[in-house]
C-alpha cells in the first residue's frame, strides 16, 4: 500500500494562526514541489473577511462553508491527478478532520508553530492584510495543536522563510511526500 500512496498526488495544508507565515511558506513549498498554491484566505466568503477586518472572531458556523470550499478545491485537484498546497489556519481538530474527509486522498498538514511574541511581531509588520493583531489571542485560544495526528509536520517559525520551508520539506519527505 505505501508504494501506491507515494504515486498518488499529494495535498498539503500549511496551517497555523495568523502571522505564522502560511502564505509565504506555502508559496516556497509549492515552488519546491512544483505544485499549485492556493491562498486559503482568498476563499473566505466576503462576510467572513468583513467580520475579521472589524476585529470580530469567526465562529465555527462562519468557518464551515470556507472549510468546505477548501476541501472541494483539494478534492477536485486530487481527482484530476494534481497535487496542491493550500494555506488554511485549520485551528481545530474538527476542521482538520473535515478537510481530511472532504479531500478523500493524500492530505498532509504543515503546522507552523511560534511564540505569541514572535507572531505579534510578524503581524505588526504585515501591510494590507485584513486580519488585525487583536484577533491573534482569539486564534491562539481556538488552536488545538495537531500533535499526534496523522500526516502532520510541525515546524518552528523562528527562522527565515527559506529555513522554515526547508525544515517542512524534510518533514514531508519523511512522511513520503516528494516533489
Amino acid at each position: 500500500m505505501p508504494d501506491e500512496q507515494m504515486n498518488r498526488p499529494h495535498a498539503i495544508i500549511v496551517m497555523g494562526v495568523s502571522g505564522c507565515g502560511k502564505s509565504s511558506v506555502g508559496e516556497k513549498l509549492a515552488e519546491a514541489l512544483r505544485l499549485a498554491f492556493v491562498e486559503g484566505d482568498a476563499l473566505h466568503p466576503a462576510a467572513n473577511v468583513e467580520k475579521m477586518s472589524k476585529g470580530i472572531p469567526l465562529t465555527d458556523e462562519d468557518r464551515m462553508p470556507w472549510l468546505d470550499r477548501i476541501g472541494e478545491d483539494i478534492k477536485a485537484s486530487l481527482e484530476k491527478g494534481e497535487g496542491i498546497i493550500v494555506s488554511c489556519s485549520a485551528l481545530r481538530r474538527l476542521y482538520r478532520d473535515r478537510l481530511r474527509a472532504a479531500a478523500g486522498g493524500n492530505l498532509f498538514f504543515v503546522y507552523l508553530e511560534g511564540s505569541r511574541a514572535l507572531l505579534m511581531k510578524r503581524m505588526g509588520e504585515r501591510k494590507g492584510h485584513f486580519m488585525p493583531v487583536s484577533l491573534l489571542d482569539s486564534q491562539l485560544a481556538t488552536l488545538e495543536v495537531p500533535t499526534g495526528e496523522p500526516g502532520v509536520v510541525t515546524v518552528d517559525i523562528d527562522d527565515t522563510i527559506e529555513g522554515i520551508a526547508a525544515t517542512a520539506l524534510k518533514g514531508l519527505s519523511a512522511l513520503g511526500v516528494t516533489g
